[in-house]
């Protein structure tokens, strides 16, 4: 399953710039109190452009736990190995961005090739089917020949790339070269992400797929391309045709999550971690694909997120600046818009501003993130990077910010492809506009990194507090598409975490005590899974605010 092609050879410059240490912070959920003479950090901000920002938090008041949690990782600025454990160990709510098929680690791809008996074409070092013919050779011989085997590594990911090179083309190439393994073992890839999300001490995956990819581009090439984004419509779903190719999006699944279950040993004694996480599908369109193929994936999309409930939403992936996915950008958009009317439950979430300059021609960088908030009405931006070299991007930020529309940050990612970090990235202009930001990994098996990674180069290149790293991880969860009321009320991101009031009063982690909190939690899978990370916070905290007494 290959996630995108690659675009064709730019000059991507490089990141440069001093580190901005700027934060911002929500409010304290109700009923805690500050610590006596515990920093309050943040604050509202004026915006570089000297607007006013919409209204943030004046302040971000710290628990004692949470004072003195700060303060132990305050000690472990200079000591790498336990300040890496305590971002591990740290609740990270949920992944939003991640790619199936980017996400498992490289090692166990070239695994998987040896075990399907997959060739290897020795010149390009891509995964080929059997036989192996002159040129190639057995993906097999990587478990014996170390050479070979870290030769596929270095093909298969960033493992070892140049620091200071343009990684752009060599990430895309990556889906590629493994692409013939991937499509084959939804379930087992599934299965090693999992384990691994879990470890990361996350709740909750989204995760990106492309369902019944073969059967989609097969219907577009049938029924071809209509100006007419209805009368296109009418066509796919004539006859049960877009309900048949739902219906083997749906055995798709099934067989996945059947292998899924069988790897993971779920409903037995020996059941691994995977078992217990709560995982969601993002179906993705191919930007880069013909105007037809691309609405029938979105279609077959949203039609999935309204019909079966492991499916919640579409998204839009490959290179951003590639040929065909510039040219249709718009086209898209209203795509996604007019579908949006035909599936109002299907939810929505873009690739938008990936994108930089020196990646395309300037025209190219003033309306992406625009159109997919204000024309396509996505409910979350993934990347957004070239925010401000957008038209009016103040307005845009100031819309993303009323409507609650989150930007999906992989920091690592977006350094590796574009180039862009510290100070040249918009992370801190989306929090002075009051944005809600949830931090992501996109693709960490090609990345080489893991969640525990970008939060940790969250807080050591922002400077973020203890606190400010906890409300981040409760957006990824206030922002996933999960069912249900939340545990907060109102805005978070302006606002503050403060519990709704069925559960005020009760703590994390102890008996609930109140009916109203229980039918909560019990009807909403999002405020369950919610009330779990509270009462990991409350155990983390507790286990830290130890270490500095």
């Amino acid at each position: 399953m290959q996630r995108r092609s690659s675009a064709r050879r730019r000059a991507v410059p490089a990141a440069v710039g001093s580190l901005l240490a700027l934060s911002l912070l929500s409010a304290l959920s109700a009923g805690a109190q500050p610590a006596a003479g515990a920093q309050q950090t943040g604050g509202a901000q004026q915006a570089a452009d000297g607007l006013p920002s919409r209204a943030v938090p004046q302040s971000r008041p710290a628990t004692v736990a949470e004072a003195r949690t700060d303060a132990y990782l305050r000690s472990l600025r200079a000591r790498p190995v336990p300040l890496r454990g305590f971002f591990v160990r740290l609740p990270k709510g949920g992944d939003l961005h991640n790619h199936l098929s980017g996400a498992v680690s490289t090692e166990y791809l070239i695994e998987l090739a040896a075990e399907d008996g997959l060739c290897v074409e020795t010149a390009t070092l891509t995964a080929v089917a059997p036989p192996c013919r002159p040129g190639t050779r057995p993906a097999a011989d990587a478990r014996a020949d170390r050479a070979f085997h870290d030769a596929l590594v270095r093909a298969w990911s960033m493992e070892d790339f140049p620091p200071g090179r343009n990684g752009h083309d060599h990430f895309f190439d990556t889906f590629g070269k493994f692409g013939e393994v991937t499509w084959r073992h939804r379930g087992k890839l599934l299965a090693q992400v999992a384990d691994h999300v879990a470890g990361q001490n996350q709740f909750y995956l989204e995760t990106m797929v492309t369902p019944a990819s073969d059967g989609a581009k097969q219907l577009a090439a049938e029924v071809g391309w209509d100006d007419d984004l209805a009368a296109l419509h009418r066509k796919l779903v004539a006859g049960g045709k877009l309900d048949r190719l739902v219906a083997a999006a749906r055995k798709e699944a099934d067989d996945g999550d059947a292998e899924f279950s069988a790897t993971e040993r779920c409903g037995t004694h020996r059941a691994r971690p995977g078992c217990r996480l709560t995982v969601r599908w993002v179906s993705q369109a191919s930007r880069g694909s013909a105007p037809e193929r691309v609405f029938t994936q979105l279609a077959l999309g949203m039609r999935l997120a309204e019909r079966d409930p492991r499916f919640v939403a579409v998204n839009l992936v490959q290179p951003e600046d590639g040929d065909a996915a510039l040219r249709d950008y718009s086209l898209q958009m209203r795509m996604v818009r007019y579908l949006r009317g035909q599936y109002p439950k299907a939810h929505v979430t873009l690739h938008a501003g990936e994108l930089w300059p020196g990646l395309v021609k300037p025209q190219d960088l003033r309306f992406h993130i625009a159109e997919a908030v204000d024309v396509a009405r996505t409910e979350r931006v993934g990347h957004g990077v070239d925010l401000v070299h957008e038209d009016r991007w103040q307005s845009t930020a100031r819309t993303m910010a009323a409507r609650q529309v989150a930007v999906e940050v992989p920091f690592t990612s977006n350094a590796q492809i574009l180039g862009v970090k510290a100070a040249d990235h918009p992370f801190t202009t989306y929090r002075r506009h009051g944005v809600p930001i949830v931090l992501a990994t996109d693709d960490p098996g090609v990345s080489r990194i893991d969640i525990s990674h970008e939060y940790q180069y969250a807080a050591t290149t922002y400077g973020l507090s203890y606190p400010e790293l906890k409300d981040l991880a409760r957006a990824s969860l206030q922002y996933a598409f999960l069912p249900g009321a939340s545990l907060w009320r109102g805005d978070p991101s302006t606002a503050g975490y403060r519990v709704v009031r069925a559960c005020r009063g009760e703590r994390p982690g102890l008996p609930v005590r109140t009916p109203a909190c229980r039918r909560l939690l019990s009807g909403s899978p999002r405020a369950e899974l919610e009330w779990r990370q509270e009462a990991a916070f409350a155990v983390f905290e507790r286990t830290h605010a130890r270490a500095v007494r």
